[in-house]
């Protein structure tokens, strides 16, 4: 299972397998980054523990350095990234840092908190509606929560990156495996409909 973990391929294929509807698509490509975003709002609003390093810099107005929690899930996130394909892991890190840097300016005025969080709310119930309306399916997260949650922002960076028309061959190998999971998926569903 471990190797599972870190290939790109069947993460890309599990992941995809329940975002194959081009809108389902478009909605988390504007709502994962969001997410993300708020999220890390959240995270840079939590005191850090003592052990953290005492510094700051500010970069302008929206953009701070500042270690938190936030720092902390992205650099997991990345970290995994990097094991999982370095190439678009490194395209993906300035998005990153941006993210971390202004979610931690943000957080600054406890008043913003919630904002991000009515927000946060506003994307998943737009992501639960791709999944219900357009998708047809139930979110990857119920299924696997933690690689869903791990696996979205990557997804929808390198479906970018895949309409940019990079790395057409990892493209076509995902999609090759998406549709076979999609249409095992369908045979499975109609099949238990079938036996009711």
């Amino acid at each position: 299972m471990p190797a599972k973990l870190l290939d790109v391929v069947d993460q890309l294929v599990f992941y995809g397998a329940y975002h194959s509807n081009k809108v389902n698509v478009r909605i988390h490509m504007i709502c994962v980054p969001i997410l993300i975003w708020t999220f890390q709002i959240v995270l840079a609003s939590i005191p850090p523990p003592s052990v953290f390093p005492h510094f700051e810099h500010t970069f302008n107005s929206a953009l701070l350095f500042k270690p938190n929690w936030a720092i902390v899930q992205a650099s997991l996130y990345l970290a995994y990234y990097y094991l999982l394909f370095p190439t678009a892991a490194f395209i993906y890190t300035p998005q990153s840092i941006l993210s971390v840097l202004s979610a931690t300016a943000v957080a600054q005025n406890p008043e913003n908190l919630k904002y991000a969080l009515a927000l946060h709310v506003v994307c998943w119930i737009a992501q639960f509606y791709g999944h219900g309306v357009h998708e047809r399916r139930s979110p990857a997260l119920l299924d696997n929560l933690i690689g869903a949650i791990v696996l979205a922002p990557f997804f929808v960076h390198l479906e970018l990156l895949f309409e940019c028309g990079y790395f057409s061959g990892l493209h076509k190998d995902v999609r090759n495996g998406i549709g076979k999971e999609v249409a095992k998926f369908r045979r499975d569903r109609a099949q238990a409909k079938r036996e009711n």
